[in-house]
């Protein structure tokens, strides 16, 4: 059976900022060579917000919409029109979807709204029943959305030449996709050439850090981390028909794996958090490597190989998840050290890393691959057992997976069949 949240672990929690910027490294991956879109819309939206007086609170939330503005986008397909079009029909879905991932997560469904909007065009949003603050901010960050867009071609090569072309057609859609006072507001501040240079990467990483520093720390509860944890998972979930509900599924695998090892209740509840982070370096992997019908090339395979090191990369700047993001990142790594991407080995790999392993191995064989169908539990355990004699899997985890196989097969099932948004500790698996 698997629990609900362990609202004894009080003594864990991090920082709400510092997550959120997690989060955001995490959909920056999306645009695989272009990784830097919600920072620079943070940037700029930071300085127009600046601009227009705005108290350190809506700031604050004004910049952490920014970051998390296109969090309902997980298809390196839709990222394309994202960067490369000004505007296109069907943008507003991947909003819609955003808006409705903050809502599930309390301490950040008040920036739903400014995330539902920033796609919508001034002339149709004004005169929706919507709060005039909502209106001008979610707008605000649709203008220097756009204004990434037309500036991604120029980033470090002619940005400086190539601004005057974009000032002029950000003027030219006042009244229509943009409020005209927010269009005037922008020509303001994008007037000068320190503007533009500040978007070039080592310099929007300086402006990244020091922004950081200056806000305060909002702690978050371990409740609270695993809602945000469940939002992390559906947004990697999603890249994918092939990978849907992965996440939740090796999550739920690994707590029972956990609790039948005799693990702490907070070590399950640890390790289940982990489970659902493991996969978040997926999403700088193409659509089409993840969906190819045949056999990975070389190059093909070495992309998919980065992608546990990126999971380390976004979660080990979160202070207070250090275990978590260690258990989470080592999910590729084999007790003979011939894993990736730290080839680790032997007693370098804890059972909390072996366990997520195993757990992984099994919930992707469950599910349903492009180039075969789900496999039976049979089977599944036999290919466990050739992988422990090739010294890829723990064998006593493996010969416990054998112990529950019935059990385990009906939670991979029931993770393959959950709703979007299903909480699974929430609810009993027998």
């Amino acid at each position: 059976m698997i629990h609900s949240p362990d609202r004894r672990l009080t003594s864990i929690a991090i920082d709400l900022g510092q997550a959120i910027h997690a989060l955001s490294d995490a959909l920056d991956l999306v645009g695989v060579d272009e990784v830097f879109h919600g920072k620079r819309v943070g940037f700029m939206v930071t300085q127009c917000g600046l601009a227009l007086g705005l108290g350190a609170k809506e700031l604050g939330d004004l910049f952490h919409a920014a970051l998390l503005h296109d969090c309902g986008v997980s298809s390196t397909h839709v990222h394309c029109y994202l960067v490369n079009e000004l505007d296109w029909e069907g943008s507003e879905q991947h909003c819609i979807k955003g808006s409705e991932l903050l809502d599930q997560f309390p301490p950040l469904a008040h920036l739903a709204p400014l995330i539902r909007y920033h796609h919508s065009h001034w002339d149709a949003l004004h005169r929706l029943d919507i709060s005039e603050s909502v209106a001008r901010l979610s707008n605000l960050i649709y203008l220097v959305d756009r204004v990434d867009a037309l500036a991604k071609p120029h980033y470090e090569r002619d940005l400086l030449l190539a601004r005057h072309a974009i000032r002029e057609t950000v003027s030219g859609l006042s009244g229509s996709l943009f409020a005209p006072e927010l269009v005037a507001l922008f020509l303001n501040v994008s007037a000068s050439e320190a503007f533009w240079l500040s978007l070039e990467s080592r310099h929007l990483i300086r402006f990244i850090y020091e922004r950081e520093e200056e806000c305060h720390p909002i702690l978050i509860s371990f409740p609270e981390l695993r809602q945000l944890a469940l939002l992390f998972a559906q947004v990697v979930d999603a890249k994918s028909p092939y990978t849907m509900r992965h996440s939740l599924g090796v999550a739920q695998l690994a707590r029972f794996l956990a609790e039948r090892a005799g693990l702490s209740s907070e070590t399950c509840a640890k390790i289940e958090v982990a489970g659902l982070l493991h996969d978040l370096g997926k999403l700088q992997v193409p659509d089409a490597i993840l969906e190819k019908h045949g056999a990975l090339t070389l190059e093909e395979r070495a992309i998919i190989q980065r992608h546990s090191f990126e999971t380390y990369q976004i979660l080990r700047g979160i202070a207070g998840l250090e275990d978590i993001t260690l258990w989470a990142a080592y999910h590729h790594e084999t007790p003979d050290g011939r894993g990736y991407p730290f080839q680790r080995r032997g007693a370098e790999l804890t059972v909390e890393m072996r366990i997520i392993a195993v757990a992984d191995v099994f919930e992707a064989l469950a599910q349903q691959r492009p180039y075969r169908e789900s496999l039976p539990p049979d089977e599944i355990l036999e290919m466990l057992r050739a992988f422990v004699r090739e010294g890829r899997l723990d064998g006593v985890l493996v010969e416990l997976v054998g112990r529950y196989l019935q059990e385990i097969w009906q939670i991979a099932l029931a993770a393959s069949a959950l709703e979007p948004g299903f909480d699974p500790a929430a609810q009993s698996v027998a």
